[in-house]
């Protein structure tokens, strides 16, 4: 690792976590497409964020079967999206909370990250990004440790407020911190609730990244776009728009947006226990 504050990857692991091979790496490096930095040593170090931009050049090139040209023009759009969304967004402290409350719950525990970590099955540096920038992890993962330290996803987020709005505006959502990348999810109901109301917002390839369950029962309502959901491993179902699905969330559940262009959903939790 190189400086205190940011996670560095060595080309093998990197691919490992990308889902390629670490000859794949240095071809998209030699097509411009990433651009890691050096140790002194001259090896390649691979962070957080060029982690996310190596799973999105994956899914350009698998699911949209676009060339190197294309996948750097489509990245250089998102990258200005990006920008222009931050500079229009307020600070907010709430950003960070996520990973603020799992550092608080590890030591509450007295457990050290590498404990943590090989619990749930992350490596520690996962975790210690996590708990450092609340970023970096999938669904399925926030979930895990949600479960480990015995609380929800929808609590770390901070939707236990004690004031709260009854009337929500269209388009006046509040945002969970983003810790998934691609993955967007408003409340559509404040407060400490029986019914846990989101509406997911998917980017083109953005999913889970494994399967999880709890306690429950759950409606989806696809608003726009595609998703894929598979439950217990074998049962796979394809929605599209005005489709739903209710399901005990004890099953085993994963999904994925199979969609060229953003997916919506309306999504449902009873009692709150995501």
């Amino acid at each position: 690792m190189s400086g205190a504050d940011t996670v560095r990857y060595k080309v093998a692991e990197a691919a490992r976590l990308a889902g390629v091979s670490a000859s794949t790496l240095r071809l998209w490096e030699a097509q411009g497409l990433v651009v890691p930095e050096r140790s002194a040593t001259g090896h390649r170090q691979y962070t957080e964020a060029d982690l996310a931009r190596l799973k999105r050049i994956s899914w350009f090139r698998a699911e949209r079967g676009l060339n190197p040209a294309a996948i750097r023009q489509a990245l250089e759009a998102e990258s200005a999206a990006d920008e222009n969304n931050a500079a229009a967004a307020p600070e907010n402290s709430a950003d960070v909370q996520v990973g603020r409350k799992l550092r608080s719950l590890r030591h509450a525990a007295g457990k050290t990250l590498e404990q943590v970590a090989g619990d749930v099955g992350i490596a520690a540096s996962v975790l210690s990004t996590l708990e450092r920038t609340s970023q970096g992890v999938s669904v399925a993962v926030l979930h895990n440790l949600a479960e480990y330290f015995g609380t929800t996803v929808s609590s770390l987020s901070g939707e236990e407020q004690p004031q709260v709005r009854a009337l929500v505006r269209a388009g006046e959502w509040h945002n969970w911190p983003r810790t998934t990348p691609g993955v967007t999810v408003q409340l559509l109901a404040e407060g400490n609730n029986q019914m846990d109301c989101h509406r997911f917002v998917l980017a083109p390839g953005a999913s889970s990244e494994g399967a999880y369950r709890h306690e429950g029962e759950e409606f989806v309502y696809v608003l726009s776009g595609h998703v894929e959901f598979v439950l217990d491993g074998d049962q796979f179902y394809d929605l599209n728009p005005g489709d739903s699905l209710y399901f005990e969330s004890r099953r085993r559940h994963a999904w994925s947006n199979r969609h060229d262009g953003e997916t919506v959903l309306l999504w449902i939790n009873t009692p709150p226990t995501f």
